[in-house]
């Protein structure tokens, strides 16, 4: 894709596989794991190379998540925007602060089940964002606010497996 296409552009993104070996800490501190750590750039760089565009990136303060979104902040050439009220947020919130971003096209990196449950809304089909899945949503109008209240335009979907 050349520049940027007019409409609203959303990007979910479900935290990389993160690490349990460690029971003294806290959920918030966890770590990605091996796969986690591999995965991330990887799904970065494809979402980069399918063509999206950010203007802004925000992501759960929780490490996984953060660790995370530095990869999709590497690939994109944007920076991280970290929001404590994303770690463990249901899917109006999660879908309330790409709105308030007010950016034509936003990537959230957060948790489930709010992911799921706020990726299978938009899609009628997702039924499950497995750690590191990617869901792009497209909307043809340049208000967000119109755009919550829409089925998107078009959609995808993409794993790491």
């Amino acid at each position: 894709m050349t520049s940027h296409l007019s409409g609203i552009r959303l990007a979910l993104v479900r935290h990389a596989k993160s690490d349990w070996g460690d029971p003294s800490l806290d959920d918030h501190d966890r770590p990605l794991n091996e796969r986690g750590r591999r995965d991330a750039p990887v799904m970065a760089q494809r979402l980069a190379d399918a063509g999206f565009r950010a203007d802004a990136i925000l992501s759960s303060t929780a490490l996984r998540a953060a660790t995370t979104a530095a990869h999709f902040g590497d690939a994109l050439g944007v920076s991280v925007e970290h929001q404590e009220r994303l770690y463990g947020a249901p899917a109006s919130l999660l879908l309330e602060a790409a709105a308030e971003r007010g950016a034509a096209s936003v990537v959230v990196v957060a948790h489930d089940p709010g992911m799921s449950v706020l990726a299978g809304r938009l899609s009628g089909e997702i039924g499950h964002m497995p750690t590191c899945a990617v869901a792009t949503f497209t909307w043809d109008v340049d208000d967000w606010d119109v755009a919550t209240a829409l089925d998107p335009a078009s959609w995808t979907f993409d794993t790491p497996r």
